[in-house]
C-alpha cells in the first residue's frame, strides 16, 4: 500500500527494515495531486516483486494494484473443492485455444537512453532491473528506432550524403553508439532470455524522399523496384550489420513507422509516406528480396505499425499480394485512436482473414491526446487506459504490447518538436531518482506472468459483469487469470477451473488483478 509518511523518511525506514524480511520490499508511494501514487526508487533502493513462484496445487498467487495505492500486491489462498454461490463465476475454458504470446515491453529511444544515463550508475542499474531482471517485470521486446524521431535532440539519419545509393557512407549515430547500444547490451545482460529487439525507421534520407526533407508530407522518390526503394532495403540491411557487429540481432522489423503520417501535409516530425500499394509493393520488390538475400534472412517483416483503425483495409491490400505476403510474419499495430473503431471490426477481422499472420502492438503512450497532455505523475486513471487496451487486444489475437519510451524526464522529454507525452518511468535527475508510474504496473500485471508461450484460452462469465479479463495457460500448464475493475464498486466473484476447483476472490474499485494457480 502507498505510504504516507515522508517519502525520505519513508526510505530510511524500509531501507532498515530490508534486512529483517524480504517481504518488506514495499512501495515507496509520492503523491503528486494525481488520483494515486507513484513509487519512487533510487540507487540503492526500489520496489519489487521479485521471483514468482506458485504455491504448490490447491493454492493460488494473487497481485493485486489499485487506485487506493496497492502496486502488485501479493496475497495467497486455497482452492476450495465447492461453489461458494458467489454471484458471478468466471470459468476458465483450457479446451478453447487462441494465439500465443509473444511478449511485452518498450522502446529505447533516444530520450530514453538519455534520461536513463542521466542517472547515476546505480540508479540506472535498478531502472534497466526493474525492466529486464527476473526479479523485475519481464519485458521482453525493445523497439529500437533506426535514427531519429520525434523522442531525439536533433534530425538525423545513418546516410545524409546526398546521391549515396551504395550507402558508402552509412554509418551508426553517436546516439546508437554511445547510449542505445550500451543500453540494450546492459539490458540484455540482465535478462534471463533473449531480448526480441524490433527495428523501425520513421523516416528515409531526404535525398531519398520527394519532399527533400525528413519531416512533413513525403514518400521515397521513384518506384518500387526503383534505386531509391533497392537503396532504402538496402538500409535496413546496413543496420542489422552494424548493430550486429555489438552482438544485437533483430526478431523483427518494421516496414516504417506510420506510413500515414507521411502523407499528411505539414506533419511536423519525421515521417515517410507510403500507400499500401506502395508499402506492398516495396516488400515484394525490395525488402522482402534483399532481406532474404542478407544475414538475416530469418528477420521477421511486420507491416503497418500504425493505428489499427486502417484495419482490415491495409492488411487486406499488403497480404492478398502472394508476392508480398511470403516475406511477411505479422502486421504491428498502434494504440492511438483505438476507442474510435471497435477491436473485432480491425483486429478481429484482420485476424480471422488472414490468421498465418500475427498481431502485434508496437506502440503506446498516456498522455498524447491534446487535451490530456505531457506527464501526470500518480494518474491511476491512465494505469486503467493501459490496462484496458493491452485486455482488449489480447483479446483480439494481438500476441505482444510494446509500450513507448521506457524512461522520459519530468517534462515528458526530450522531444525536439516538444510533443511530449508520459511514460511507465518518469526520472528526476536533481534528486537521482525514478518514479514508477501507475501504467509501469498495468505493463506489470501482464509481462511478469504472461511468459512466452503462454496461449490464450476461454473464459465465460455467468452473468453481465463490469469486470473485463483474460486468461492463459503457460508453457508449465499453470494458469493465469487477469481481471480489471474499472468501476468504483467491489465486485465479488469467483473463478472455477474444472481442472482444480474453486477460488474465491474479490476485484477492489478501480483495480487490476492477477491471479495464478498451478494445475499439476
Amino acid at each position: 500500500m502507498a505510504l504516507s509518511l515522508p517519502s525520505a523518511v519513508a526510505l530510511v525506514f524500509l531501507t532498515a527494515q530490508v534486512t529483517h524480511s524480504a517481504e518488506s520490499n514495499k512501495c515507496v508511494g509520492r503523491n503528486f495531486g494525481h488520483d494515486s501514487v507513484v513509487c519512487e526508487c533510487n540507487s540503492t533502493y526500489c520496489d519489487s516483486v521479485g521471483s514468482v513462484t506458485l504455491p504448490p496445487l490447491g493454492q493460488y498467487s494473487s497481485y493485486l494494484s489499485s487506485m487506493a495505492g496497492s502496486r502488485l500486491e501479493p496475497g495467497r489462498g486455497q482452492v476450495q473443492v465447492n461453489s461458494t454461490g458467489a454471484g458471478l463465476r468466471l470459468t476458465v475454458v483450457p479446451y478453447q485455444k487462441y494465439q500465443k504470446i509473444r511478449g511485452f515491453g518498450g522502446a529505447m529511444t533516444d530520450a530514453a537512453a538519455i534520461n536513463i544515463l542521466s542517472l547515476s550508475a546505480g540508479a540506472q542499474d535498478q531502472l534497466l532491473r526493474q525492466y529486464f531482471s527476473s526479479e523485475g517485470i519481464g519485458y521482453s521486446v525493445v523497439r529500437v528506432p533506426m535514427a531519429s524521431c520525434d523522442f531525439s535532440t536533433r534530425l538525423y539519419t545513418y546516410a545524409d550524403t546526398p546521391g549515396d545509393y551504395n550507402l558508402d557512407n552509412f554509418t551508426l549515430a553517436p546516439e546508437d553508439v554511445n547510449m542505445k547500444i550500451p543500453l540494450l547490451q546492459r539490458a540484455q545482460a540482465l535478462s534471463p532470455r533473449p531480448l526480441s529487439l524490433l527495428a523501425s525507421a520513421w523516416s528515409a534520407p531526404a535525398w531519398m524522399k520527394t519532399n527533400d526533407a525528413l519531416i512533413g508530407k513525403g514518400s521515397l522518390k521513384g518506384q518500387p523496384g526503383g534505386k531509391e526503394h533497392k537503396t532504402w532495403a538496402q538500409y535496413y540491411i546496413r543496420f542489422l550489420e552494424e548493430y550486429a557487429k555489438y552482438n544485437l540481432t533483430f526478431w523483427a522489423l518494421t516496414t516504417g513507422n506510420e506510413p500515414s503520417a507521411g502523407q499528411m501535409t505539414n506533419y511536423s516530425f519525421q515521417a515517410l509516406g507510403f500507400t499500401p500499394e506502395e508499402q506492398r509493393d516495396w516488400v515484394a520488390l525490395d525488402l522482402g528480396p534483399a532481406l532474404h538475400a542478407s544475414s538475416y534472412p530469418h528477420t521477421h517483416i511486420l507491416i503497418l505499425d500504425d493505428n489499427r483503425l486502417l484495419l482490415p483495409h491495409w492488411a487486406k491490400v499488403v497480404l492478398n499480394d502472394i508476392h508480398a505476403g511470403r516475406y511477411i510474419h505479422g502486421v504491428a499495430v498502434h494504440w492511438y485512436m483505438d476507442s474510435l473503431v471497435p477491436a473485432e471490426m480491425s483486429l478481429g477481422v484482420t485476424h480471422h482473414l488472414y490468421p498465418d499472420y500475427y498481431l502485434f502492438g508496437t506502440e503506446a503512450c498516456a498522455g498524447w491526446n491534446p487535451l490530456d497532455r505531457g506527464v501526470k505523475l500518480g494518474s491511476w486513471d491512465r494505469a486503467e487506459q493501459y490496462a484496458h487496451d493491452i485486455m482488449e487486444d489480447l483479446n483480439h489475437y494481438v500476441v505482444g504490447w510494446t509500450d513507448w519510451n521506457l524512461a522520459l524526464d519530468q517534462t515528458g522529454g526530450p522531444n525536439w518538436v516538444k510533443n511530449f507525452v508520459d511514460s511507465p518511468v518518469i526520472v528526476d535527475t536533481k534528486r537521482d531518482v525514478f518514479y514508477k508510474q501507475p501504467t509501469f504496473y498495468s505493463m506489470a500485471h501482464f509481462s511478469k506472468f504472461l511468459w512466452e508461450g503462454s496461449q490464450r484460452v476461454g473464459v465465460s462469465a455467468s452473468r453481465k459483469t463490469d469486470l473485463e479479463y483474460s486468461a492463459f495457460i503457460r508453457p508449465d500448464g499453470s494458469v493465469v487469470l487477469i481481471i480489471l475493475n474499472r468501476s468504483s464498486s467491489v465486485i465479488l466473484f469467483e473463478v472455477w477451473d474444472p481442472a482444480v476447483g474453486y477460488i474465491t476472490s474479490t476485484a477492489p474499485a478501480h483495480s487490476l488483478l492477477t491471479l495464478a494457480w498451478n494445475t499439476h
